[in-house]
């Protein structure tokens, strides 16, 4: 069985991005990926958006949840906090080890840090 390799605080640039928004600070985000799309996101003001704000695809996807719940990429949890308060059983998970702790601060109930092994 291989080791799981912990992320250092420095290589976990999403969770940095949250949780200085999260403290107060600004912060921005970069999307880049494996295509080749490159853009500069409005930031991750969207990552910690009550249900109020949330796209109306976003919502009417939540309708249709039912029994326990795994979040995968929870990110700042707003999905998983959401759902919680409404009495479901969730779980988050993510590989920032700085999202999850904003899920805890947050009061997300269980989380669990899934990083890859190498």
């Amino acid at each position: 069985m291989r080791k799981m390799k912990a992320m250092k605080t420095e290589e976990d640039a999403y969770g940095q991005e949250i949780w200085a928004y999260y403290s107060g600070r600004d912060s921005f985000e970069i999307v880049e990926r494996d295509d080749g799309y490159f853009d500069a996101s409005n930031g991750p003001k969207a990552y910690f958006s009550e249900y109020e704000d949330w796209s109306l695809s976003e919502k009417k996807s939540l309708e249709f949840v039912k029994g326990r719940v795994l979040d995968i990429g929870c990110g700042a949890g707003r999905h998983s906090l959401y759902l919680q308060n409404k009495g479901f059983d969730v779980l988050g998970i993510d590989n920032s080890p700085l999202a999850i702790k904003v899920c805890k601060l947050r009061g997300l109930k269980k989380l669990k840090l899934c990083q890859l092994k190498t």
